[in-house]
């Protein structure tokens, strides 16, 4: 059984940046492809960003449009882990932050196509 675990969300002031961690228990990360997605409370869980395996696609990635540029994803298969960098956090980027596992190698958007997912860790961005 994947068991994912995410770490490093906190509080922050707008403009800052934190990393969020995702170590991947079970099985090995290199086997699937990873994502983040958010939600806000009252609201529905949202893609973040999403990377694929590095051997089937490289390990490519794609982001919301909300955070392209701010923030990055990267995997880091000899350590289990998956990354994702956050800078110029905005307060509309609080929420409760998942980690996701899907057996699609090339890594998807789609919320319903995760296999696997973290129990959250939360951020929050103050004015």
């Amino acid at each position: 059984q994947v068991r994912l675990v995410e770490s490093g969300g906190g509080l922050v002031q707008s403009g800052g940046s934190l990393n969020l961690s995702c170590a991947v228990f079970g099985d090995t990360a290199r086997n699937y492809g990873m994502g983040w997605f958010r939600q806000a409370p009252g609201k529905e869980r949202d893609f973040v960003a999403t990377i694929g395996t590095i051997t089937w696609s490289g390990g490519r990635a794609s982001y919301a449009e909300s955070v392209k540029g701010r923030f990055i994803i990267s995997r880091d298969d000899a350590q289990n882990t998956v990354t994702l960098q956050m800078t110029n956090l905005k307060p509309e980027d609080t929420s409760v932050y998942y980690c996701a596992a899907t057996t699609l190698n090339a890594g998807t958007q789609s919320v319903n196509s995760y296999n696997y997912w973290g129990q959250g860790t939360r951020v929050t961005v103050s004015s």
